[in-house]
């Protein structure tokens, strides 16, 4: 992508493939979301660049998305770049997804009503694996509100005009905290146990975003951590690293998705939903979200 910077605000084209419509539909699916929030289509989000807090205000206008400071202007911008590229999968040639399930009948209709909705991701390795442990056999509301609580508990926030904006904790405060920390929150033990755990292997250097890019087999060295099963690790795979064939197969809301899409009267067994894929090789992970965005309509 290219961008350009003047008096402080970053313009960061975008492919023709893109909907910061769509982009913004997904973005704004939980009222319980505190990791950013969106005011007359803007977003407003904090991120960390070396050690300070830095909020930006993200629009979008003539394709390009632009990116003001309301605080302080960073004295990284290319670090702002990235995450940006890196949270709305900018890089990303959506051309051969579409041209690889043209023909399905399962996306095709999908592809048409949400045209240009890009992988939403979550560009910070900790975030991801830590909600997705927090997602695992709960309703996504109450997903949400365990998040909110280890956020706003455990992570740092600005306060700008009245409002509260927070960024995620550092896996070095969550390292240290007992189990009881998160109990209190009405994390259950095993889920304190895994969030505590991984933050420990990231602090103790054996687990970052560089070692799975170069790992032989990046899902099996995620499922040897405790907690991380397969659903976790395709899902990690799929919203942090943006592997476009990263498949959480055994997701109940891509189960949904699929029975409400197909008017099914049961949810498909995974050997089905497989078998159903074998049209979207090499696209798992977007087929997935595809059929995630048609649950919220």
């Amino acid at each position: 992508m290219s961008c350009a910077e003047l008096d402080g605000i970053i313009k960061i084209a975008v492919p023709q493939e893109f909907s910061f419509r769509e982009c913004l539909a997904f973005l704004n699916r939980s009222p319980l979301e505190i990791l950013h929030h969106i005011d007359e289509n803007n977003i407003y989000k904090v991120i960390t660049v070396n050690d300070e807090l830095i909020l930006m205000k993200i629009s979008y206008k003539d394709q390009e998305l632009i990116i003001e400071f309301p605080d302080q202007v960073p004295s990284n911008k290319q670090v702002i770049v990235q995450f940006v590229e890196n949270w709305f999968d900018l890089n990303q040639d959506l051309s051969s997804f579409y041209q690889t399930v043209s023909n399905d009948s399962l996306l095709k209709p999908l592809v048409e009503q949400y045209y240009g909705l890009r992988m939403i991701g979550i560009p910070d390795l900790f975030e991801a694996l830590t909600w997705a442990i927090m997602g695992q056999q709960i309703t996504l509301t109450f997903a949400y509100t365990l998040k909110k609580r280890i956020v706003t508990s455990f992570g740092e926030k600005l306060l700008i005009q009245g409002k509260e904006h927070w960024a995620y904790p550092s896996p070095e405060i969550i390292a240290d905290l007992q189990i009881d920390d998160l109990r209190k929150l009405q994390f259950t033990t095993r889920k304190a146990e895994y969030v505590i755990g991984v933050a420990s292997e990231i602090v103790e250097g054996r687990l970052s975003k560089e070692i799975l890019r170069h790992a032989e087999d990046a899902a099996q060295q995620l499922i040897s951590l405790r907690g991380i099963g397969p659903w976790t690790a395709d899902y990690v795979l799929m919203k942090c690293l943006l592997k476009t064939d990263a498949f959480p197969v055994a997701d109940v809301g891509l189960q949904n998705a699929v029975m409400k899409q197909l008017q099914w009267n049961q949810k498909p067994k995974i050997n089905e939903l497989r078998i159903l894929a074998k049209n979207w090789s090499g696209w798992e992970a977007y087929a997935t979200f595809y059929l995630w965005r048609s649950l919220y309509e």
